[in-house]
């Protein structure tokens, strides 16, 4: 792929939907050159994301049932992409990518390679990245679909056309499949059919939806999951249709703010308080974009909860916390505002063991690595932990950097 020239002095320009996603990239391009292109450091970015409807005629190939995959050819705008009918929305007016916001861009993919690919190529290589564990875009809300069948469907078609379309062609790029959690027999199907492959690192539930971790019908599946050494991963998402407290919220930064955290902290609390550490020591889980600023509260609080009513809570040996330190949490969006809670909050957690790095991207608050590098609190093994080395322990990647040379537009 020929590259943007970049220079110092070149003019800013403005940013839109058709910008090629290397010209976005130009700030990006220059800092990773200043820090070296991270070059001797392991970079492994456990939250980056593609808008999988942008390739929705190769996803639809691999949906099973032959009416869902004709229902799912015909929900499409004027310009091709699938209308919110067969995947439903969280009730976000579109201010993720409005307002002089980032946007993914527009990329120039070469012959016979997917956009999907060429996006996550250029954002891996101006970042210094060496492997990107990528996540579903619009998907993070069929946990809320009302047809369970249309879930199973678009969940399998979604893990095949990773497995065959993106990861079989770039081996930085992994993924972890998307379990239908709404029905446990197809979680344990996809578990079955859809883990053996190389670029598969584990399996991730969309926390947006209201089906408890701890229901008995899971158990099944989460021993499958650490009888195979695949860890679990709940990724947060946007909600704002919610009734009750979200739907309160009339401002987009505090329905951004609430509903990305307050589906983990409703799933982290069942899985500790109905004992599933204990049941399932050996099974690695860890928490999706809802930052770090609330593993404090939750560590605290469900401390102080369970040492009044410590009946309610049978199976836990230890506090809440001492469970939370042992699971991970992804730093994005991390809360820099206030440097003595963050490093307070890193304390908390273990973070040199337990916290990992994610830049998110495409999205409007996506972090670089840098701002992992130059926490001052950090000494450098533990920003080598969390950048990389902690990642390539929970989901078996080798840790040597694999990255490419920074790009010649940083030149």
């Amino acid at each position: 792929m020929d590259s943007i020239p970049q220079h110092e002095d070149a003019p800013v320009r403005e940013i839109n939907g058709s910008t090629d996603t290397r010209q976005v990239f130009a700030n990006a391009w220059k800092e990773t050159k200043a820090r070296g292109g991270f070059s001797d450091v392991l970079v492994v970015d456990v939250d980056a994301h593609c808008y999988e409807t942008d390739s929705w005629d190769e996803l639809i190939e691999y949906i099973p049932d032959e009416v869902i995959q004709f229902n799912a050819a015909s929900f499409k705008d004027n310009r091709g992409r699938p209308a919110s009918g067969i995947i439903q929305t969280a009730g976000y007016p579109n201010y993720q990518r409005a307002n002089g916001r980032i946007t993914y861009g527009r990329s120039y993919p070469e012959e016979g390679e997917s956009v999907t690919l060429a996006r996550a190529r250029a954002g891996m290589d101006a970042m210094g990245i060496d492997y990107s564990v990528v996540f579903p875009t619009p998907l993070l809300s069929l946990g809320m679909h009302r047809q369970t069948i249309v879930e199973n469907n678009i969940a399998w078609a979604y893990n095949q056309w990773m497995i065959e379309r993106v990861c079989a062609e770039e081996k930085r790029v992994k993924s972890l499949v998307y379990l239908p959690f709404n029905d446990p027999e197809a979680c344990e199907r996809v578990i079955e059919t859809q883990t053996d492959h190389d670029g598969v690192c584990g399996a991730m539930i969309t926390s947006v939806r209201h089906k408890p971790v701890h229901h008995n019908s899971y158990m099944r599946l989460y021993a499958m999951l650490e009888e195979r050494g695949l860890p679990l991963m709940f990724h947060a998402g946007p909600h704002w249709e919610e009734s009750g407290y979200v739907a309160q919220l009339n401002q987009f930064i505090g329905a951004h703010a609430i509903s990305f955290v307050l589906c983990n902290m409703v799933h982290l609390t069942n899985w500790v308080l109905n004992g599933l550490p204990e049941r399932f020591p050996k099974l690695k889980v860890g928490w999706i974009e809802s930052g770090i600023s609330w593993t404090g509260f939750m560590a605290t609080r469900l401390d102080s909860e369970y040492m009044m009513r410590t009946s309610e809570a049978p199976l836990l040996k230890r506090l809440p916390s001492e469970y939370m330190r042992e699971m991970f949490y992804s730093t994005q969006p991390m809360e820099r505002s206030n440097m003595k809670l963050l490093e307070a909050n890193f304390d908390l957690i273990d973070a040199k063991n337990s916290v990992l790095y994610a830049s998110d991207w495409p999205h409007w608050d996506f972090d670089m690595p840098g701002t992992i590098w130059d926490l001052p609190f950090l000494d450098e093994q533990a920003k080598r932990n969390i950048l990389g080395l902690n990642s390539a322990k929970l989901f078996g990647i080798d840790p040597k950097p694999l990255k490419q040379s920074v790009p010649a537009a940083a030149e």
